[in-house]
């Protein structure tokens, strides 16, 4: 009797613990962006290729964290000779920093909505940036501005040719699943 209580106790302690993470929906998350050029006209593009986890529970933020990259090469602006400029080391440099990437170093409610900080890394540079978030039907939405210079990218071309702010849209829709832990 004493056996079979000690091992009941021994199965409750190891009980499956149930959490509810997300993966990333690759093919429908995205990365909009939107820099001034020429000092006139907006250039407009896409990056995607998204990678990384993300947990997020709205009930319990001090769990929740983003740890996000998403792949530089994969920006579209839908003109061939300019992805390939901006990919080039004039801009971005894909070759050499392959990834944008995003690690929250905490999640807190704004209102309705939420703030996540954490350090942005981009053209080998990282700095701590704030993200406002929003979270419905399993997407998070973001927007962020991004003083290039700060992050040494297009150092060459003044802020007229190149704007100085890149402005980004994210859109990271997340696969609910059930992981089972022990």
């Amino acid at each position: 009797m004493k056996t079979k209580w000690i091992l009941m106790m021994f199965a409750l302690t190891m009980l499956v613990v149930i959490t509810n993470a997300q993966t990333i929906d690759k093919k429908s998350s995205v990365v909009n962006f939107k820099i001034k050029a020429m000092g006139m006209m907006n250039v407009e593009g896409t990056f995607t290729g998204f990678s990384g986890d993300v947990k997020f529970d709205s009930k319990n933020l001090s769990s929740s964290s983003i740890d996000v990259c998403i792949n530089a090469s994969s920006v579209n602006t839908g003109n061939t000779q300019r992805d390939n400029h901006i990919r080039s080391a004039d801009f971005i440099d894909s070759e050499k920093y392959g990834k944008i990437c995003f690690t929250s170093s905490s999640i807190k409610a704004d209102g309705n909505n939420y703030i996540a900080e954490g350090k942005l890394t981009l053209h080998g540079v990282t700095k701590t940036v704030k993200i406002p978030l929003t979270y419905q039907n399993n997407t998070l939405k973001g927007t962020l501005e991004v003083k290039r210079l700060d992050y040494k990218v297009g150092e060459s071309y003044g802020t007229f040719r190149a704007g100085e702010i890149i402005y980004l849209d994210i859109n990271c829709v997340l696969n609910s699943q059930n992981l089972t832990r022990l």
